[in-house]
């Protein structure tokens, strides 16, 4: 299975620093994630479905390639982490 890792912000809402589901793309996997941690859902993504702008997701160390449809492929040994972009002056 591939593991979802959360940054601190993240893991504060639904209080775990990782945990592991199934999948082939990012969608499958979040989706799992949702199922998993309904509490997660609002901060990942918006009331469309859409991932958040300010939310950066990272597979296998490699930044996701699809926005919008979510469909870049996730292996079981993959990991994935979400975090949220940091922006500022």
């Amino acid at each position: 299975m591939a593991r979802i890792v959360l940054t601190d912000h993240l893991n504060r809402f639904i209080d775990v620093q990782h945990f592991d589901v199934q999948g082939t793309t990012l969608q499958e996997i979040l989706n799992a994630a949702f199922l998993k941690h309904p509490s997660l859902k609002s901060y990942v993504v918006d009331d469309q479905g859409n991932l958040r702008k300010h939310i950066m997701v990272f597979i296998d160390n490699m930044l996701l390639t699809d926005r919008e449809n979510l469909s870049d492929i996730v292996q079981p040994s993959s990991e994935i982490y979400i975090m949220q972009a940091l922006s500022g002056g």
